[in-house]
């Protein structure tokens, strides 16, 4: 089995120089997560990240299945004969009535004609028929007939971990097409299996004797010797309130809650209340954490994110005590550590894809967003929501049966045995894992297969990259469309007057369509070959670029200017649009042109294909500076184009620096700099992005705390000079006296900024 570097390698190269569909696995504590991130990151291609649940989405970065592909909450028959079926608890649907039904806005049919990477999150939980619901939606909407229309897809999760959810009315009639409920049963996967990778080296625990027990129940191998050494952990008189540090994880929701709830009312003094700050569209449903946050002095805590600052403070299930409290403060102790650090509120983002209009790439779009802390009371909590979780501490309440997957889970929270207690002893009855799911583990790849497959797949990759780069049959289809569409014989109308425009466009496309199709035909025939000549490849793609780019190019500049000159007219909306639709198809065959010319470099270079080389500054800017152009042609005329009451402005981006390429995506605090940097006021930044004016507030604090600002850039001088009266021979860690002392003559905020420019 490969280590987790190869592993991760061969995933990166897999997403970024083929078109092969993976399968992403590995055991609890691996890195799935990380890697998802870096493949976000990294990858060159137009991503979508979705997950079917509100809060997976969340976790991940995404959206969920169903707002993406506008899919209705019901089963779905892979067939077109079966009719819709209801009863009072499940609905089904199928390809007909699914197709008949279907209403998605065009936000959302621009982004999956777009995507060229799906990744689907916490796949343990898609069920078979909902992947297949995708996968005909998708050929649906892209008119292309291969599985999901031709969309890579990376598939993550642990399928030993929670299972897809199928009530037995939906299964009694779903078992007629499905051999079982995971995604790996659903037909699309079945005729088209993708590659399947494991990550395998754990870094969640480091001893032996446990990774070898929690293997073993991963594998359906657990031996009485290995429920001995668990059985060495029981503890049923274990007394928790004593034992500060450990959480208990159990199987109900009621349980846990319970046991939290008589916890905090345990504890003597005040209880404070916090809420979130929410902003724009962020429903309930998806909220990360409980809106109404209560804690008291004493309160067992644990974190439910990351610390994305520098310093890493804490990490997802890191445990902690409330050491101290106020309306505005929470700090939190590490007992281990012997260390407090105050805790600041994490912004989750509610997000929505669409397509670049300049860039045509696809882009997240920030809905609303909730800030609250990233904290929950933490005497117990599910199983189910321990998933993803790390503790060092942890009692194990296994009174009641647990279902399969579930003792896995539970286990492999844990770092190490020595934080085990066990309040029951565990039975060997109730535990196994899913048989079917066992023998779908058995088509990991090897090493072997994963390089031979990874050869095969780049050269395939390559090839079709560069036919379909040059392959306009659909493009010069839609100018055809376009001609024909021309009523000469309507003299009122202003579309007819352009008729000999678009005769004359469509003579160009169709000059193209000759030449290009013999140039595709010479790739094949040198690709089919089973060594490859890639300088000679290099060298007839340079050729064919630059004798097709001009006239494509032409084509996208007519296209802007004739948009341009019917925008003083009335009455020709539709006309605009149907150019507008034009210009999309025309841009992005310009664009692909420029991206094959430059991946073929890079391959003949022997450098990684990723996101930061398969881009420049030409790219980038191509339909920027063509908008750029014309507008100034068209403003000396008094016309300013693309701007009128029926033609709302389409093109419209924040001007781009061409001396540098696009860099990585920032963080919040370095979004909020950046906009700072630019002059907008604190209330403006706010609304530009969403948030709160009070976090945009706490972002200053942090960014005057490392120097990036000055505080004489944010508050009077006046206000300064007062506030450092106020801070003289002031050494408490809390500001809360000093709140209390001085009243509103002082914010919260200008506080802790003047607090965070002296540290």
């Amino acid at each position: 089995m490969q280590n987790v570097t190869e592993a991760a390698a061969y995933t990166l190269q897999f997403i970024n120089q083929t078109q092969k569909s993976i399968f992403l696995t590995g055991k609890a504590g691996t890195g799935k997560t990380t890697l998802l991130r870096e493949i976000i990151a990294t990858t060159h291609k137009n991503t979508v990240v979705v997950a079917p649940t509100g809060i997976a989405a969340l976790n991940a970065g995404g959206v969920t299945i169903h707002s993406m592909f506008q899919l209705p909450f019901s089963a779905f028959i892979p067939s077109y004969e079966e009719a819709s079926q209801f009863t009072e608890t499940v609905k089904f649907e199928n390809k007909e009535t699914l197709r008949r039904h279907f209403k998605m806005n065009n936000v959302k049919r621009n982004v999956i004609r777009n995507m060229e990477l799906l990744i689907i999150d916490e796949v343990s939980m898609l069920r078979a028929d909902l992947l297949d619901a995708i996968d005909f939606m998708m050929q649906t909407v892209r008119k292309n007939s291969r599985p999901f229309g031709g969309v890579q897809v990376l598939f993550i999760g642990d399928l030993l971990q929670l299972p897809p959810v199928i009530r037995d009315e939906e299964w009694r009639t779903l078992r007629n097409y499905y051999k079982g409920k995971f995604f790996f049963h659903s037909h699309v996967i079945q005729q088209y299996s993708p590659l399947y990778i494991e990550l395998s080296k754990i870094y969640r625990q480091s001893d032996d004797t446990f990774i070898s027990v929690l293997n073993n129940l991963r594998n359906n191998q657990i031996t009485p010797q290995d429920i001995q050494v668990l059985n060495e952990y029981v503890k049923p008189d274990f007394d928790l309130k004593n034992n500060p540090g450990y959480i208990t994880l159990t199987t109900h929701n009621a349980k846990a809650d319970s046991i939290n709830e008589q916890a905090i009312g345990d504890l003597a003094g005040n209880e404070f209340a916090y809420q979130p700050f929410i902003v724009g569209d962020f429903p309930e449903k998806i909220f990360p954490v409980e809106e109404n946050l209560k804690l008291k002095v004493g309160a067992q805590v644990m974190f439910v994110k990351n610390d994305l600052s520098f310093e890493k403070r804490y990490f997802n299930g890191k445990m902690g005590v409330v050491k101290s409290l106020s309306a505005e403060e929470i700090f939190i102790h590490f007992a281990e550590e012997d260390k407090t650090i105050e805790v600041e509120k994490y912004e989750w983002k509610n997000i929505r894809y669409k397509v670049n209009d300049l860039t045509k790439e696809v882009e997240e779009e920030v809905l609303g967003t909730f800030a609250h802390y990233p904290l929950k009371l933490a005497w117990a909590i599910t199983v189910h929501k321990s998933q993803g979780l790390t503790f060092e501490k942890a009692a194990l309440d296994v009174s009641q049966v647990f279902l399969p997957g579930q003792a896995y889970v539970a286990l492999s929270r844990l770092t190490s045995l020595n934080g085990l207690i066990l309040l029951s002893p565990l039975q060997m009855n109730g535990i196994s894992n899913d048989q079917d799911v066992m023998d779908y583990a058995l088509n990991k790849a090897t090493e072997e297969v994963l390089k031979h497959s990874l050869h095969f797949e780049t050269k395939n990759f390559i090839h079709n990259y560069l036919i379909s780069s040059f392959n306009w049959a659909d493009l010069a289809q839609e100018w055809r469309n376009h001609r024909f569409s021309y009523n000469e014989n309507a003299v009122a109308s202003e579309k007819s007057k352009h008729s000999a425009w678009a005769h004359k466009r469509l003579e160009i496309i169709d000059s193209l369509a000759d030449p290009a199709q013999k140039f595709v035909n010479q790739l094949n025939k040198i690709f089919n070959k089973e060594t490859v000549d890639l300088f000679f490849v290099q060298e007839r793609v340079v050729a064919a670029y630059d004798y097709f780019f001009k006239s494509m190019d032409k084509l996208v500049t007519d296209l802007l200017n004739k948009m341009a000159e019917i925008q003083k007219f009335k009455k020709v909306k539709e006309f605009y649009e149907e150019l507008a639709f034009l210009d999309d198809l025309q841009t992005k065959a310009v664009l692909r042109l420029m991206k094959a010319k430059l991946l073929i470099e890079i391959v003949v270079a022997g450098e990684t294909i990723c996101k930061e080389k398969l881009s420049s500054t030409a790219i980038k800017n191509y339909k920027l500076d063509k908008v750029a152009k014309i507008r100034e042609e068209f403003n000396m005329s008094n016309t300013d184009i693309f701007k009128s009451e029926e033609h709302p402005v389409r093109y419209t981006a924040r001007k781009l620096d061409k001396s540098t390429p696009k860099a990585e995506k920032k963080t919040t605090i370095e979004e909020t700099h950046d906009l700072w940097l630019e002059k907008n006021s604190i209330e403006d930044i706010a609304r530009m992005r969403k948030l709160t004016v009070q976090t945009i507030e706490t972002h200053l604090v942090k960014l005057i705390q490392a120097k990036k600002v000055e505080i004489s850039d944010v508050l009077p001088y006046d206000k300064i000079l007062a506030l450092r009266e106020a801070f003289e021979f002031y050494q408490e860690e809390s500001l809360s006296p000093l709140k209390e002392k001085y009243g509103d003559e002082f914010t919260w905020d200008e506080l802790k900024m003047f607090k965070a420019s002296i540290n």
